[in-house]
C-alpha cells in the first residue's frame, strides 16, 4: 500500500503522458470554434476549459517556483485512452516565451494555428474588449497610439491594447520554425476555415492523425456583435502598416493572401 502510494506520487510528478497537440493562435481566428470541434471528436482529449494559460503565466516560470507540469496535466484525464490530447490558449503564438517553453515541454509537440486577415482581426479583437468593459477609446486612436498606451505597462507586450501587434505574423512564424519542423505545424487560412469548415476539419484531422470521417455538427461559436463598422480610412491605415509583413507571410508559408489586401 505505502509503495502504490510512492508510485503515484512519482507518476504525478514525472509524468509519461505529455500533450499531443497545441492550437497557439491567433485570438479571433476562429480558435474558439476548433476547439469546440475537436472537443467533439471522440479520439480527441481537450479540457472544458476554454482556455489554459500555463505557458503565458510567468508564475510557473519564475526563479522562485519548482517547475513542474501538474499544473498543467492537472486539466487533463490521460486514462480515458483518447488517442491524443490537446488544449487551445490562442495568445501561446503571440507571446514572446511560449513557443520556447512548449518546445522544451514537448519537442515532438504539434502545432495548430488559424491566421486571420489582420486588418479584420484587429478590429474584432478591439471590439470584443469594448464587450468586456476593458477598452473604451475609438478603434483609430487604439490602431494610432497603441504603442505609446502598451508603454504604459510593465511590459512591451500586452494582453488586451495589441490589436495591431498581434497582426504582424511573419516573426511570430519564424519563431515557431526556430523551434519545429515544419512537418509539426499545421497553419490554416481563417477564411478558409470559414468558408470551407469540412474541408478544413479534415485537413486539421489528418495532421493530428485522427478519424477523418467523424461527422461532427457544424456550428457558429462566440459570435460577438458589432458596435460599429471598420472605416475606409481605418482599413487603410492598418493596410498600410501590415502590407509588408502580408507579403512575408505569403512567401514563408505559400499562400495567396490577396483578400487581404483587397480594401473593398
Amino acid at each position: 500500500m505505502i509503495f502504490n502510494s510512492i508510485n503515484k506520487i512519482i507518476s504525478s510528478e514525472n509524468p509519461e503522458k505529455y500533450l499531443d497537440f497545441f492550437i497557439v493562435g491567433v485570438q479571433k481566428g476562429g480558435t474558439t470554434a476548433l476547439g469546440h470541434f475537436l472537443r467533439n471528436h471522440p479520439e480527441v482529449g481537450m479540457t472544458h476549459k476554454k482556455e489554459l494559460h500555463f505557458f503565458d503565466n510567468e508564475k510557473f516560470f519564475s526563479k522562485n517556483y519548482k517547475k513542474n507540469y501538474n499544473e498543467l496535466h492537472k486539466n487533463f484525464d490521460f486514462n480515458s485512452n483518447k488517442k491524443v490530447y490537446g488544449e487551445k490558449t490562442p495568445i501561446y503564438m503571440y507571446w514572446d516565451q511560449c513557443i520556447e517553453r512548449i518546445w522544451k515541454y514537448n519537442n515532438k509537440v504539434k502545432l495548430i494555428a488559424i491566421l486571420r486577415n489582420p486588418i479584420d482581426r484587429a478590429f474584432s479583437h478591439w471590439n470584443m474588449e469594448i464587450d468586456r468593459k476593458k477598452e473604451t477609446a475609438d478603434f483609430k486612436s487604439c490602431i494610432k497610439y497603441e504603442l505609446d498606451r502598451i508603454k504604459e505597462g510593465s511590459y512591451i507586450q500586452h494582453r488586451v491594447r495589441s490589436y495591431v501587434d498581434r497582426g504582424f505574423y511573419y516573426n511570430q512564424i519564424t519563431r515557431i520554425y526556430r523551434y519545429f519542423k515544419k512537418d509539426q505545424v499545421l497553419f490554416i487560412k481563417y477564411e478558409d476555415f470559414k468558408n470551407s469548415q469540412e474541408l478544413s476539419l479534415v485537413k486539421i484531422f489528418d495532421f493530428l492523425k485522427i478519424n477523418n470521417k467523424i461527422k461532427i455538427k457544424f456550428a457558429e461559436v462566440n459570435k460577438r456583435k458589432y458596435h460599429s463598422k471598420i472605416s475606409k480610412s481605418e482599413k487603410n491605415l492598418l493596410y498600410e502598416i501590415y502590407k509588408n509583413d502580408i507579403t512575408k507571410t505569403e512567401k514563408i508559408l505559400d499562400w495567396d493572401c490577396s483578400d487581404w489586401k483587397d480594401l473593398k
